[in-house]
């Protein structure tokens, strides 16, 4: 009977549409755009009752350290500027610090070069030990003996491909290596001058007439005082 049930042909009932008199007023909502609008409606009453509620029970003699910290600028709380929160003594430390780093890292660097760099000489000098000469006598034996003696056999250059790769990719790491040796002790040069800078005493400027060697950097003068 289902079957045959399904096999009668039915009228396709359409939604509702908006009337004539109402098109003005764009489409007509339908119950999933009433229970959309209902829930956004509700969600929004519970957080208007949980802030009342939270104003409610405030203490009126609670302390934030944001009531001294900020100031209101048109209805708006903006935090004050902290860019003097540190003294001189304490800036002066914290760049001692850094330059400490910095240092370091220079010290590192030139310790991985001089091992790579070593490590480099000892397999460009390093001659091939894997020939193997094969003599008719003891005199042509003692002769091949005589001439690996005295450096002058020839060296082979079959050098396998993965070998060559790595010790071109050592020959890079080297270059770069030493780029960032020399971008940390400009860095370290630069730190050091504006922390002697900050330092007291009368100091100036030398001209470039008054400069020995001339340099692309700045150059200071300090004045000289007596030690006590």
């Amino acid at each position: 009977m289902s079957s045959l049930r399904n096999a009668v042909s039915r009228r396709a009932h359409k939604e509702r549409a908006q009337p004539e008199s109402r098109k003005k007023f764009g489409l007509l909502e339908k119950h999933k755009d009433y229970v959309e609008r209902a829930k956004a409606y509700h969600k929004k009453e519970e957080t208007l009752r949980i802030l009342k509620q939270k104003a409610f029970y405030r203490n009126p003699d609670e302390f934030n350290f944001k009531m001294i910290k900020t100031r209101t600028v048109n209805g708006v709380h903006k935090l004050e500027s902290q860019a003097n929160k540190y003294t001189p003594e304490e800036l002066m430390l914290m760049k001692t610090q850094d330059i400490g780093y910095i240092f370091q890292k220079v010290q590192s660097e030139k310790k991985k070069i001089e091992k790579l760099t070593a490590t480099l000489h000892s397999l460009d000098n390093r001659p091939s030990s894997r020939h193997v000469y094969f003599a008719e006598d003891r005199e042509e034996a003692r002769e091949i003996q005589s001439r690996s003696r005295s450096g002058k056999m020839p060296v082979s250059e079959d050098i396998p491909d993965h070998i060559k790769r790595k010790t071109a990719g050592s020959y890079r790491e080297l270059e770069a290596r030493s780029n960032r040796v020399n971008e940390l002790e400009k860095i370290y040069m630069d730190m050091a001058m504006q922390k002697e800078l900050k330092k007291k005493g009368k100091k100036r400027k030398l001209c470039e007439d008054e400069i020995v060697s001339p340099s692309s950097n700045l150059v200071f003068k300090w004045r000289a005082e007596r030690k006590r």
